[in-house]
């Protein structure tokens, strides 16, 4: 992940890099917000779907236990 801080300038928020000596923020753009975004949606997605699964599957265990 990138390392988002608060540009010292400008306020707005901004990934941070630091260059041998200088130290660069630039500027996050919506459209690389909504990409991680979307990113993380999806990825969420997946782990729902196997927590369902994971579920389906203990209480068939349960199940099988009594």
């Amino acid at each position: 992940m990138s390392d988002v801080r608060t540009c010292p300038t400008c306020g707005a928020k901004a990934t941070y890099k630091v260059t041998e000596t200088n130290e660069v923020f630039t500027a996050v753009q919506d459209e690389d917000a909504l990409k991680k975004i979307v990113k993380l949606k999806k990825a969420m997605a997946a782990f729902k779907t196997k927590v369902e699964t994971l579920e389906k599957e203990l209480q068939a265990l349960k199940t099988d236990k009594k």
